[in-house]
């Protein structure tokens, strides 16, 4: 006859009678199977009243645990016999004797999984039997874990011996001196595991202590010994696992191996060490490997934890780890279905969280406290008055049920997890299995006990400022916070894993910016109204990463970050620009001290003229350029400063793309005169001159008509011309290697595209385009006066009249430049053929429109209305009136519709309705050139990006009280359209009808 254990408490009902029965028949089937002595003890067990209660509790709610108790029947047999304690000794004492000196991996593996079987079955029985307080429960647990552990370690460094790669002190006792440290950490740490825990474990090896003929391999042997220790305890064989195992808890572990030398792990928390890994590591215990290292190691680390200053900026910090917007009374919102009780509001990681930041607090001055079981460090609190008696007694009762809830979770299928179930009838189970007659009174209970850990937990916070703007914001520890990922994903985050993986790595200190304690502290200040900034951006995700790209170039971060502190709409701006202006974020990364600009008084004043400042500034710039590649780097940053603020006055909507085109024409005008200029001495030095030569650069184009944007490319050409020498011959230049002119001017050419198109630390300066020269890419990139006049008479092609109406020349000798500027109005006025120019101004809009052709009305510049159809009728009407009425020509398509209004040659409300159209597409073009890739997707459009196009396209309707997020996009898109029909039809009622009742030309030009 069985003598049966005793139970402390009753036993659960069974949930699923079904199951229960099928367990006891199992049961019997197994013992019918079983040796005559087992068979025997079984029968008469089932046959009990309390062997057939135990037999249902267990079956009827834990398939797990029920597969487990009818698969071991001998090892069931013992545990009833002999007592938990006794069994659960033995077993630990068999693996040591029979693993002890193990010499074949397999064989540990899967000793160690049977144990690990049979130890889960014992705990939980008596667990569910009330045979065992829960710090026996979680004691077993972790002593169980911890004799895996070290039976593997012992294992893995005596082969290391065998192999030569470790010299051991001692092969007997391969873990004296070995320099191996394996630290348990969390649960494990505090011998407070759960039922279905992972183990956190550190593994470290002391580059001080171990002994090697290999010293060169020391690092890839403790990373391999560290993976053979994670695969002996976490792979799954047939005989299941022993525990998951999890390294992250060492120091920075997306950038480091597995194993840790002990110099490294010193440097790391000496230096950047996070304040959540202090708190981490007041439960690091030395479970395995060298235990004298371990302790050695630990007390290193006693400073880095133990801090004497009260540092309240560092707490903070702390406080951060689990701080919730709605962490206070009043404002309880908690469900029982699928709340999680671990990490969820008044769970178990509030009560030990109370403990540690309290510790973290207190335990610099006073040792008392410095104790790593979670409820004995809330009594020690008690015990030197920092923890009110009550609380500690509150906090203690739901630790204990909350435990045991989280245990049930986990026995019913084995699953790591802490989540109540989500549906009505799983609640009803995990009750049933807890001893609950009613899943009522189960819910009452469990809210009740939720609602005063989070009353007691708030009470640390009522000082404190709230960190999470709109929910849980946490970037602590290893695992994403599911509530944070949560808030990612319904702030418009697409990978919230992400998001949590940089910003961690943020606070650890990989950039120069985030190495410092105070820096970090700033930085998570900053993080939730950082995330809700970037949040707002057309692509959060894709901004988040231009920011920390920008964060990885900064050389500090404290002064920046506390001048975010102090402006936060200076932060507001930065995540603006990395969202929705990528040109601009990348002259920001290179160049963060354009900040400091951004908070002087006139920054955000009108952009200034060349003549109003704007070019003396560039000259006390370049005043003090040593060579050239100084004025080179120089002119590049003044460059892209000035970009940078007009860009700015966009988003802004100081100005817009129309307005601004002026200005950043104005840098051109300033900066490639000026460079031309040098390359030319640079290029004298060796070269000398052109005797009687000289050259201009013509600006055509964009810049030519100025009418840049921020991402413009310049289109130029080189006009160059030289007095006979004597008896008509070509002149050689006068330097040390001389050249013909045409050479000397083409090298001199490709001299300055290399000035302003070379990747320097700043960027460029700007993409040059020079296919409008004469004969396009197949002719040379300087051009004389004769060829070039010669080529305008003969053979250019209409097109390239029409891209002549906006030629001006922006620098070089001003005697030619006034020649140059005769010559084009010249071409520009002669009289031409009026059929065969509007048959090819049709034509080349044909071609345009077959290679470029698009539906999508925000390409402004390809759409059917858009500025290519307005600047061919501009150009069109000019070269077409300009022998009779040369008062029409002028660079400017806006200007030149006004001219073409005045002279006659266009009606005056189309010219203003063409003029409006021109400076709308303006508009768009210079805010969607900043913001996107250059056209719109209006699958990617946000509040923030929609409410800056309304902005840009109609200012004027945003005068008065109505605001741009009042329009919504098809509103807008609709209105656009409009527009866009109507200069269309101009162009057809100018252009491209007259032109459909001519007959094609013998020639056409080239495609």
């Amino acid at each position: 006859m069985p003598s049966p254990i005793a139970f402390s408490s009753p036993l659960p009902k069974p949930f699923d009678s079904a199951q229960a029965a099928l367990g006891m028949e199992r049961w019997r089937q197994q013992a019918a199977a079983a040796e005559p002595e087992t068979r025997a003890w079984a029968e008469a067990f089932a046959d009990l009243e309390t062997g057939r209660a135990l037999i249902g509790a267990v079956c009827g709610n834990s398939p797990y645990l029920g597969h487990s108790l009818t698969r071991e029947l001998p090892f069931v047999a013992r545990t009833v016999q002999d007592g938990f304690d006794d069994t659960f000794a033995a077993l630990i004492a068999a693996l040591h004797a029979g693993h002890g000196e193990e010499k074949s991996m397999d064989r540990l593996m899967a000793g160690l999984r049977v144990a690990k079987r049979r130890a889960a079955l014992l705990i939980a029985l008596a667990d569910i039997a009330g045979a065992w307080p829960l710090f026996r429960v979680t004691g077993a647990l972790s002593e169980l874990a911890e004799t895996g552990v070290q039976l593997a370690a012992n294992f893995l460094l005596r082969r290391a011996g065998e192999a030569g790669t470790l010299t051991l002190p001692d092969p007997q006792r391969p873990w004296v001196g070995s320099g191996l440290i394996v630290l348990g950490m969390g649960k494990l740490g505090g011998r407070e595991l759960n039922y279905s825990s992972d183990i956190d474990l550190i593994v470290l090896y002391d580059d001080a202590v171990v002994q090697t003929p290999q010293p060169d391999n020391l690092a890839r042997t403790f990373i391999r010994l560290a993976r053979d220790l994670v695969r002996i305890m976490d792979e799954r064989t047939k005989d299941g696992y022993v525990f998951r195992t999890d390294l992250r808890l060492r120091p920075d572990p997306g950038a480091t191996p597995l194993a840790v030398s002990v110099s490294a792990a010193e440097i790391y928390y000496g230096s950047v060490g996070q304040n959540w890994e202090r708190a981490a590591m007041i439960k690091a215990r030395p479970i395995a490997g060298d235990l004298e290292a371990g302790a050695s190691f630990v007390r290193f680390l006693e400073p880095f934890v133990w801090r004497r200053n009260l540092d309240f900026a560092a707490i903070q910090d702390i406080h951060s780890i689990k701080r919730q917007i709605n962490a206070h009374k009043g404002h309880r919102e908690v469900t029982v279905n699928g709340h999680d009780i671990k990490v969820g509001r008044g769970g178990i990681r509030e009560i030990e969280f109370f403990a540690q930041t309290q510790q973290l607090i207190f335990g610099g001055r006073d040792p008392r406290v410095r104790i790593a079981p979670t409820l004995m460090a809330n009594e020690a609190l008690r015990d030197v008055g920092r923890v009110p008696p009550q609380t500690v007694e509150e906090l203690a009762g739901a630790y204990h049920f909350l435990r045991r809830v989280e245990h049930r979770i986990q026995m019913i299928d084995d699953q790591q997890t802490h989540r109540i179930p989500a549906d009505d009838a799983g609640v009803a189970h995990l009750a049933t299995f807890l001893g609950y007659n009613d899943p009522a009174a189960f819910r009452a209970e469990l809210l009740a006990t939720l609602g005063q850990v989070e009353d007691r937990y708030a009470e640390l916070f009522e000082e404190a400022p709230s960190l999470s703007g709109p929910g849980n914001l946490v970037f602590t520890g290893t695992d994403p916070d599911p509530g944070t990922m949560e808030t990612l994903k319904g702030m418009g985050f697409a990978d919230p894993a992400r998001v949590i993986s940089v910003v961690s790595a943020w606070h650890r200190g990989r950039y120069r910016a985030t190495r410092s304690g105070r820096a970090r502290e700033l930085l998570t200040e900053l993080t939730p109204a950082l995330l809700s900034a970037l949040a707002k951006t057309p692509a959060p995700d894709s901004a988040l990463m231009n920011f920390d790209d920008f964060l990885g170039k900064l050389p500090a971060g404290v002064g920046l970050f506390s001048l975010f502190v102090a402006n936060p709409w200076l932060l507001e701006l930065v995540a603006e620009i990395m969202g929705i202006a990528p040109q601009m974020a990348q002259t920001l990364s290179r160049n963060p001290s354009l900040l400091d600009a951004v908070l002087s008084p006139d920054f955000f004043d009108p952009l200034p003229g060349k003549e109003d400042g704007l070019a003396d500034d560039h000259a006390r710039v370049m005043a003090v350029a040593r060579d050239f590649e100084d004025a080179l780097t120089l002119s590049r940053r003044w460059t892209n400063d000035q970009r940078f603020r007009a860009g700015v006055h966009i988003l802004r909507g100081i100005t817009d793309g129309d307005r601004c085109g002026a200005f950043l024409a104005d840098l051109a005008d300033i900066v490639v005169p000026d460079l031309a200029r040098r390359v030319e001495e640079e290029f004298a030095q060796r070269h000398g001159h052109i005797p009687g030569g000289a050259w201009v650069v013509v600006a055509m184009g964009k810049l030519g008509s100025r009418q840049l944007t921020i991402t413009s490319d310049i289109d130029l050409i080189v006009i160059y011309d030289v007095a006979p020498g004597q008896g008509g011959g070509p002149r050689l230049s006068d330097g040390a290697k001389p050249l013909s002119p045409n050479e000397y001017y083409i090298k001199l050419t490709q001299r300055l595209t290399n000035a302003i198109t070379a990747p320097m630390g700043d960027g460029r300066l700007y993409e040059v385009d020079m296919r409008l020269r004469p004969s396009g890419n197949a002719g040379p990139l300087a051009t004389s006066l004769d060829a070039f006049l010669k080529y305008q008479a003969t053979d250019a092609w209409t097109w390239e009249h029409m891209a002549l109406t906006r030629a001006r020349v922006i620098g070089g000798d001003a005697e030619l430049a006034g020649r140059v500027s005769a010559a084009i109005r010249s071409v520009l006025t002669a009289p031409r053929d009026a059929d065969r120019l509007l048959w090819d101004v049709a034509d080349m809009r044909r071609r345009i429109e077959k290679e470029f052709g698009t539906t999508n009305v925000w390409n402004v510049k390809y759409a059917r209305g858009g500025l290519i159809d307005i600047e061919f009728i501009a150009q069109y009407l000019q070269l077409r009136h300009g022998h009779e009425r040369p008062d029409i020509l002028h660079i400017g398509t806006a200007k030149a519709l006004g001219c073409a209004a005045r002279t006659g040659a266009l009606a005056p409300e189309v010219a203003e309705d063409l003029e409006t159209t021109l400076r709308l597409w303006r508009r768009v073009q210079g805010f969607l050139r900043l913001t996107t890739a250059g056209v719109l997707d209006p699958n990617q459009m946000s509040p923030s990006l929609l409410a800056g196009l309304v902005r840009a396209a109609f200012p004027d309707d945003f005068q008065g009280e109505r605001e741009p997020g009042t329009v919504d996009f098809p509103e807008l898109d609709h209105r656009i359209r409009a527009v866009a029909a109507r200069a269309h039809g101009h162009f057809k009622t100018l252009v491209e009808e007259p032109a459909g009742r001519l007959a094609p030309p013998a020639t056409t030009p080239p495609a």
